[in-house]
């Protein structure tokens, strides 16, 4: 099993209890999906696991780190998409599996054909949200379908 850490519109702010929830899942991946807010968040989220994350609406530059609007990564021989914005994509390109988006500060998990597309919700922002979210994506290895775990966070 690879284990994949979706996390999104962090705002400047990680949340101890995300970490941690990163941490006891043994993430072997982190995919940031934008709104990122400061570098430290990414050498933070980086001392857990690898980490592929792109710009936000909010983002402009990161010191340090080559971020784009979009980025591509396979994990576990799963090809993702991460973008900040879904709506921003005019389609999803055949060679990706999963898109992983953030911005609506909402979680998602629905199937557009065969094509799953998930977004965490936020880590920091609960907006009209309940709670602060991150998720869990499992790969299993026996090339069966990802699953999805929305992860509530207990950070107030």
């Amino acid at each position: 099993m690879v284990r994949v850490g979706l996390i999104s519109d962090t705002h400047s702010t990680l949340h101890q209890a995300a970490c941690d929830v990163l941490i006891a899942e043994k993430v072997d991946a982190i995919l940031h999906a934008g709104d990122i807010g400061k570098p430290a968040i990414l050498y933070e989220l980086g001392a857990i696991a690898p980490v592929t994350a792109v710009l936000g609406n909010n983002d402009y530059d990161m010191p340090g780190f080559d971020l784009q609007y979009q980025a591509r990564v396979t994990v576990g021989g799963v090809r993702f998409l991460v973008v900040h914005d879904f709506l921003h994509l005019d389609e999803i390109p055949e060679d990706v599996d999963v898109v992983v988006c953030g911005h609506t500060h909402r979680p998602r998990n629905e199937w557009h054909g065969s094509k799953l597309v998930v977004n965490p919700g936020s880590a920091s922002q609960r907006r009209s949200m309940t709670h602060r979210s991150l998720a869990i994506l499992d790969i299993p290895d026996d090339g069966d379908i990802p699953v999805f775990r929305l992860i509530q966070l207990e950070t107030d």
